[in-house]
């Protein structure tokens, strides 16, 4: 059976997921964390994909970017492989694959689909019960886009810019948008797309993307949410089934 063909487009959004292979454990010391980061801050630089969030688990990986153009993310992820699966399994006296296969992605519609991605990615550790908040885990961009912990290796998304006309502005409302979690419907919309590689955003969103790639993508449910206001982060975004979500869960 022939692979499914993943697709990426220069200045769009994309969320990627990266796990062990048969789920098993990826990172194993601080130290690990610390040279995965380093050597995606080298490939990110270097094929031109901006960072806007990332979570480091023990068993997986979860990255927001906008890459340049269309081979950007493939390239980084291979870069990264290419040096840390060789470090893991010499430091730690291993053989054979780590990672289950090829990534996963989906690309993302801007403003309440966005955040609604910041959100589930930093909420991970909340979600695996490591933490009690997304603030309390260290490898994750939540105390860089929250809390203005300096990141190297973050850019911040202009939906994520809009929040505030200043970075005093922006992270209490960022922080805002985390004092509920994500509704369900929400959750499984963007672990569908991640998926079946359908693009997390409106019909109108995907219709664009199949008229610009020219073929059908993915076949995942979504949501049609309203544009976020400016300064204040207020979404009204839909579910994955119609269901109006309260402003503050997105």
């Amino acid at each position: 059976m022939p692979r499914k063909q993943r697709f990426f487009l220069p200045d769009l959004p994309v969320h990627v997921v990266q796990r062990g292979n048969n789920r098993a454990q990826v990172f194993f010391t601080d130290k690990d964390r610390r040279k995965y980061l380093e050597w995606l801050g080298e490939a990110a630089e270097r094929w031109s994909c901006a960072i806007h969030a990332y979570v480091l688990m023990t068993n997986h990986v979860h990255l927001l970017l906008t890459p340049a153009d269309g081979d950007g993310i493939s390239r980084a992820m291979q870069y990264v492989g290419r040096r840390y699966v060789p470090y893991v399994n010499r430091t730690h006296n291993r053989s054979g694959t780590l990672w289950e296969g090829r990534f996963k992605s989906s690309l993302v519609q801007s403003d309440a689909y966005l955040l609604a991605c910041y959100r589930y990615i930093e909420l991970n550790p909340v979600r695996a019960g490591l933490v009690a908040a997304p603030e309390d885990y260290p490898w994750s961009s939540h105390r860089s886009n929250a809390l203005g912990r300096k990141d190297p290796l973050l850019t911040p998304h202009d939906n994520y810019l809009s929040l505030g006309r200043s970075a005093d502005a922006r992270r209490p409302a960022y922080r805002r948008l985390f004092e509920t979690g994500l509704e369900p419907g929400v959750t499984k919309q963007v672990r569908e797309c991640l998926q079946t590689g359908t693009p997390f955003g409106d019909e109108g969103f995907r219709d664009r993307i199949e008229s610009t790639l020219g073929r059908p993508v993915g076949h995942a449910k979504r949501g049609r949410p309203r544009k976020a206001k400016a300064d204040t982060g207020s979404t009204e975004p839909t579910a994955a089934h119609g269901e109006q979500l309260p402003l503050a869960d997105l």
